[in-house]
């Protein structure tokens, strides 16, 4: 019996955009399609086998220990980016000043997609879904430079709505406009996930 269920949700990606150089800018340059190898998207700099760890895992490892990168790649949704925008004031808010490496629309409530989804791109490049992202304020830079006074507004905005982080499974390439298909694991709830949340 399969671990992995395909859905009948299904994205389509509206947006691809790459970070070279994040210790120069977190913006993403657009691109129209991105080459996958299992180290990431190929030039992002994000990408890599491992990663060394961060305050996201203070719980789990020292801070700087080398770990498995499962934060290859940003997604976001279309639908979430525009509630954001919203929230923010603004009329739409450009995914490079996020940082996002793909923006995907069709699939509803994306950053509650179970972790360890599947998204599978046409021709079969695959991402392993690690978890949902959390904002954080480095984006306000970027944002302030070309929203000025809306930089701050992002955090708050876009809490339970920053995408998740994947990644890569099976290499292959994601282009622009390319369906994605949800795969979900056949795998109920864990029942004592709320007090293990409320105890840890």
């Amino acid at each position: 019996m399969p671990a992995l269920i395909p859905t009948g949700f299904t994205g389509r990606i509206t947006w691809l955009g790459l970070v070279a150089d994040r210790a120069a800018a977190l913006e993403a340059r657009a691109v129209t399609e991105l080459a996958l190898g299992f180290g990431g998207p190929e030039g992002e700099a994000h990408g890599g086998l491992t990663r060394p760890s961060c305050s996201r895992v203070t719980a789990q490892y020292r801070r700087g220990t080398t770990i498995r990168n499962t934060r290859q790649l940003s997604i976001l949704s279309a639908e979430e980016l525009a509630v954001i925008a919203e929230g923010m004031g603004l009329a739409a808010l450009d995914p490079a000043l996020v940082g996002a490496t793909m923006v995907i629309e069709g699939i509803p409530d994306f950053s509650l997609v179970p972790p360890s989804s599947r998204l599978q791109a046409e021709g079969g490049a695959t991402l392993v879904v690690d978890m949902r992202n959390r904002p954080c304020t480095l984006p306000a830079k970027p944002i302030e430079a070309v929203h000025p006074g809306a930089g701050a507004r992002f955090k708050p905005a876009a809490v339970g709505r920053r995408g998740v982080t994947a990644w890569v499974e099976a290499e292959g390439v994601l282009r622009l406009g390319a369906a994605v298909r949800l795969h979900i694991p056949d795998q109920p709830a864990w029942p004592h996930l709320g007090a293990a949340r409320t105890k840890g």
